[in-house]
């Protein structure tokens, strides 16, 4: 039995519908996953939509969420596991993010025109479809159809990463207060990819501010650093999770899920 903790749909800057995510988990036999998208929880919304239609007794969905949060010199994501998806106090603060995240596409485009990249808003809404965490993936898709590049890691190379020409930051919680928010939200927050912070003293700061459980199990982590957060994990009593941070892009491993995965146990354990 084996489960996948991180996966992104549609809803955020996934590339697969819940439903999809849904069928190929089932596929692949994964007997539980979390979906996490960035800053939104409709992707969970149409899945319960679907369980109310259809028995599924084959999978079980851990209701999560992915938030990225506010440090100066480094990329800190925190997840939420077992979250109200519909809480008060987090659809309001969720639908602050969206809100903030369409208003700096606006201001990116505006970047664009100035070098002379002609983008429409209204295009880019259209290629993010059904998504309501609008992100840089979808302004890069937008470009690559007007033929100004070829790849998506093309135009983040030479405009959208962190302080490239276009870059805008976007308006995030600072950790603290991620954690406060999930748990206020009956939900466990957990350090995303730790490894990818790129400094441990950051990692027990944060384990001190309050996270409660380290994602040490990623398809970047090193076998040495799955080693490390194991060991933070034990010693200070912390849940071990893992995932496959799944967004559906061909050139991304992993490609499908059930490629990458961890054992059942650990996901039972965040079950309630």
């Amino acid at each position: 039995m084996t489960a996948d903790l991180h996966i992104h749909t549609t809803a955020s800057d996934g590339r697969l519908s819940p439903n999809s995510i849904l069928q190929q988990a089932m596929e692949v036999g994964l007997s539980y996953i979390a979906i996490a998208d960035h800053d939104t929880v409709d992707g969970l919304l149409e899945i319960n939509e679907i369980i109310k239609k259809n028995t599924i007794d084959t999978i079980s969905i851990i209701p999560g969420i992915e938030f990225s949060t506010d440090l100066p010199e480094n990329e800190v994501h925190i997840l939420g596991y077992q979250i109200d998806i519909y809480n008060l106090e987090l659809r309001n603060q969720l639908n602050l993010l969206v809100a903030h995240r369409r208003e700096r596409i606006k201001q990116m485009i505006h970047k664009l025109s100035q070098l002379g990249y002609s983008i429409d808003y209204l295009r880019v809404i259209e290629i993010a479809k059904q998504a309501t965490s609008i992100g840089r993936p979808h302004l890069a898709k937008a470009l690559i159809e007007k033929g100004y590049f070829s790849t998506v890691s093309d135009v983040f190379t030479a405009l959208l990463n962190k302080n490239s020409p276009v870059y805008v930051p976007h308006y995030k919680l600072t950790p603290s207060q991620v954690i406060t928010l999930i748990k206020k939200a009956g939900g466990i927050p957990v350090l995303a990819h730790p490894g990818l912070i790129g400094n441990d003293n950051i990692v027990l700061d944060l384990i001190n501010a309050g996270i409660l459980g380290l994602e040490a199990y990623h398809p970047t982590h090193t076998e040495i650093q799955i080693q490390r957060y194991l060991d933070l994990a034990n010693q200070y009593n912390l849940y071990i999770t893992g995932g496959s941070d799944f967004h559906a892009v061909p050139t991304r491993f992993p490609e499908r899920l059930g490629l990458f995965t961890i054992p059942a146990s650990l996901a039972k354990k965040l079950s309630k």
